[in-house]
This record gives structure tokens, sequence and C-alpha cells, in this order.
């Protein structure tokens, strides 16, 4: 195993059993910074060194990233790869090979993107986290394959690296160690994305391999394309789901809720992600309390992918993603909406509002709901009385909300409005980090993942809460409240708070926006959160 400061991009192509331990991770603040209250990161099992990529770092994060059984699959697999990588800088690539193109021809290897990536500060600066090794490896294979140079002086001209089975798995495998969150990109001097490659890589594995992590597509994608969503909820039980939250909502807040369903010309279709209703109930019913307080004339759509504003296909699938995004802009057209309405979900925004835009055509109009929330608090539509939330507030900024489509202002106006004690993470907005469940690490839950989402990938922003919130802690008494407005950013929060048992321990709370503006409804008798009850 080398020494993770020894390691260099070529090294890829060795043959070692692993790569690569974690063993420098960054320390935690206080509470967590006395002995044993963490537990120890675990080597993986024999049997999954045997069947999967273990020989990167020791985690897996491709379920259906397996060995070849002989060496005449070990050669197609390469030979598969090549070829898709041939194909991504191709006109074949639209909407993408422009900035691909520019981020991969102009890296100065400035290394500024390092000091802004949250994996590779949280893992003690571990070289195989640097946000430019990965793209530096993938230079080594197109110089050496693809390049006169390169195939005729090889490690003369820096086409030095073995290209094997080894080599391309461990790269696959590394693609999955970014969150996509590019935060490397606004930091670059030269404005370039080493995530694009990231998931370019992503993609190659997907669209010409047929290799992608059975969460995000058998039962992401696929299952979503079959039932309508992500979580197989179907249509009658969608419909279910619906009048049970009505009749919950009655029983415990005497709120007699009725969710408008296929409400044929409304003016909103608002579009959750179905995990809500699944995990956060209270999310969806929130929203609904808060639209119909507002007077707002909104509906929900029970039409297969009508109900779950999922698209998976962002993180690792071009094709997939536009699939879906054509079928979610047919179900608006059809309803004859103004405007469609994304609700708390990240991923959703920008696979909705912008990578959408790209891929439909003949579009009903697509927004954030925050902006929307906004302009209910500040037109006094809403009749709130901020003392319901005087307890410690912060917030999560989600990336593809705020630092990938400017979304900053409305959630931070909304909790001024509404927490007395809200205080900001260190850095926030826009400098904000990732709650290391992006890019679908949230739903990657197949062998040790787990553990490198929460233990390294979240590390950074269990720090920024524990920072945001010091001083008050250790105090038992008081919740302290994570504002997460975001369905995969709330799955990641869960993730870290169960692991450290936080909640049980520091009486540390997570959830979404528009929870906490309910609970400061006037007309709310009863507290809406439950940790207040």
């Amino acid at each position: 195993m080398l020494n993770q400061r020894d390691l260099r991009p070529k090294d890829m192509g060795r043959s070692d059993e692993q790569l690569i331990k974690l063993d420098n991770l960054i320390p935690l603040l206080a509470p967590y910074d006395k002995p044993g209250m963490e537990s120890p990161l675990t080597d993986p099992k024999p049997a999954w060194k045997e069947k999967f990529c273990t020989s990167l770092d020791g985690y897996v994060g491709i379920d259906t990233l397996t060995r070849p059984k002989s060496k005449e699959e070990e050669d197609e697999f390469v030979r598969k790869f090549l070829s898709g990588l041939e194909k991504i800088f191709s006109d074949a690539n639209n909407g993408v090979l422009q900035p691909l193109l520019l981020s991969f021809e102009y890296c100065a290897k400035c290394n500024t993107c390092s000091d802004a990536c949250h994996i590779y500060s949280a893992t003690g600066n571990n070289e195989m986290y640097r946000p430019i090794f990965r793209s530096e490896v993938l230079r080594k294979i197109v110089k050496k394959y693809f390049t006169t140079s390169g195939k005729l002086l090889g490690g003369f001209v820096g086409a030095d690296i073995d290209v094997n089975w080894e080599t391309i798995a461990r790269l696959g495998e590394l693609s999955y160690r970014c969150n996509l969150c590019r935060r490397c990109a606004q930091t670059c001097p030269l404005g370039l994305d080493n995530a694009i490659l990231s998931k370019e890589i992503r993609k190659i594995f997907s669209q010409e391999m047929g290799i992608a992590p059975t969460p995000l597509h058998a039962k992401g994608t696929m299952l979503q394309i079959k039932t309508g969503s992500s979580t197989g909820l179907s249509k009658p039980a969608f419909l279910d789901t619906l009048e049970f939250l009505e009749e919950d909502t009655e029983e415990k807040f005497g709120i007699k809720l009725k969710f408008p369903v296929d409400k044929k010309g409304a003016d909103i279709l608002v579009l959750h992600n179905a995990g809500e209703f699944m995990a956060w109930p209270e999310n969806p019913v929130a929203f609904a309390i808060l639209f119909d307080a507002a007077g707002l004339n909104w509906t929900l759509s029970s039409e297969i992918m009508g109900y779950d504003s999922v698209n998976y296909g962002l993180w690792y699938d071009d094709y997939q993603a536009k699939k879906i995004a054509l079928m979610q802009m047919k179900v608006a057209k059809e309803f004859g909406v103004k405007r469609m309405v994304v609700a708390e979900c990240g991923h959703a925004h920008k696979a909705s509002i912008i990578t959408g835009d790209r891929m439909t055509s003949d579009r009903v109009p697509v927004e954030s709901c925050l902006p929307l929330l906004w302009d209910m608090v500040r037109n006094k539509q809403l009749k709130l009385d901020p003392s319901k939330n005087n307890f410690p507030v912060t917030l999560h900024d989600p990336c593809n909300i705020v630092r990938q489509m400017g979304i900053v202002e409305p959630q931070r106006n909304i909790l001024k409005a509404i927490a007395p004690q809200f205080r900001e993470m260190t850095p926030h907005g826009v400098d904000n980090y990732c709650c290391g469940g992006g890019s679908g690490f949230a739903i990657m839950n197949y062998a040790n993942f787990p553990e490198f989402r929460t233990q390294v990938a979240s590390r950074v922003k269990f720090n920024q809460i524990l920072g945001a919130f010091k001083g008050t802690m250790e105090d038992v008494a008081t919740p302290k409240y994570i504002c997460a407005p975001c369905s995969n950013c709330k799955g990641a929060m869960r993730g870290i708070l169960e692991h450290y048992d936080a909640s049980e321990k520091y009486n540390l709370q997570y959830g979404g926006l528009v929870e906490l503006m309910v609970n400061a409804l006037i007309s709310m008798k009863k507290p809406f959160l439950e940790f207040l009850e």
C-alpha cells in the first residue's frame, strides 16, 4: 500500500491490493473531539475484495462493477471504456462538449481547486481525492490511446499508465468519490470544472458499459419509469398516501386538509421528491398548508412521472436524464398548468430547471419554490409568530440550488423573519460545503459505502454544523435545528445524526424550511415539529 503522499496518477495501473487507506481524517469539533466519540473506519470484507473493485481505497460504490472471469472479459471491458472515452469527445456529446474540452485541455494544475474540495480536506489532503487527480488519470489514458505522440513516445510525453481492468475499475470508483458539488469549478481561476470529468466517466460506465450503481439506475431511474416513482410508489399507493396524510393532519392538528390532485388548468403543478411522502411526509403536508393559507391555485399530479421530481440520470447518464425530463414535462403540458414549482429537492431543481431546459422544447415554465415561499412571507399572505421557533436554527445550502442556480437570499430572508436565533454556517451561501450526500451518495447504501459517505464525504459538513451551534451543543434541553431545504440533503443529515447519535445525545434535529414556516403559523394550535411536543 502506497503512502498517500507518494501517490501519482500513473499508480492507478499498479497491481496493489489497495492503493490507499484512509487513516488521517481531520478531527471533529467539540463535543465530538473526545476519545471514543467516533467509531474507527473498517476494512472491506474478503468477499468484497474478490467480487468488486476495493483496490482504490477499500470502499465499494458501484455494486454492478464486478471482476472479470477471463482475460477475454477483461479485454472487452477495457475496449468498451476506450470506445466510450472516444465518444465523449465527439459532437454526439451535445450540450457538454465545449465545457468538457475546456476543462480537459486548459487545466493549469495550480491546485486551487484542492482546498475547495470537502472530500480532499476531510481526508487530510489525501492525493487520491485531489480534484485534478482523476482528471489527470483520464488525460494520461487519452494521451496513450488517442494521440500520435502518446502512441509513439508513451511515458516520455506523460502517457505513462498501464491500462487494464484494475485501472479502469479504479477510475470508475473514483468518479463516485466526488459529490459533483462544483465547489472546485467555482474557485478555479480559469473557470474549469473537474466535476464534469467525473460525470463523464460515470456516463461512459453507464451508457457504454451498462454499469451504474443499482440505487441510481435499477432502483432509481428504471423503477421511476416503470411505476412513476424512484421509491416504487405507484399511482394507487400515492393516492392512498395522500388520503392517509389528510386524515392524519386532521387528527393531529385539527386541519381539514385536502390535497388538490389532477386539477386541470391550475396555476401551479407542484413537483415533490417522492421520497418525502415516504420518509418525511410532514414536508408535503407543510407545503399544502402554506399554499392553502396563501390562497394559491395549485395541484399535484397522480399521473405516472407527474408526482416525483426525481431525475437520477442527472448524476450518471444523460440518456436516462432526458427520458425522465421529457416524461415529466409531458404531464405538465397535458394538465395545462401555467408553471411547475419544484419543492424542496436540490437535484430536482437542477434537473427540471437547468438541465431540462437543454433537453426539452415547448416547455411549461419551471421555478423554484424558494422565491415563491419568500413572496408569501414578504407580502404577508401568512400570519406568522416567530417566537414559536425560538431555538437555534442554522441553514444548509443545497449545492444545486445555491451554488449552481444562485438562489441564495429567499430562504435566508424567510429564516430571519421566522427564526429569532438563526445563525449562519461558516462558510455559507455559494461558498457552503456539500452535505456529503450529493450526486447519489445519499441513497448509495451498498456494502461499506455508507461509512465513506458519513465519516468522510459528510465530515466537513458535520463540522460546519457543530461550529454553527458552538456554545449550545451540550445544552441538551434546547433543540438545535438544521434547516435543509432538499430531500437528498436531508437523507445525508439523517445519516450523520444517526451515525453520531447526535439527536439522542445533543438534541440536534433536522428538517426542511416549510416545516419551520408552518410551525410559526399563528393558526397552529400545537407545534408542527414533533421534537417540540
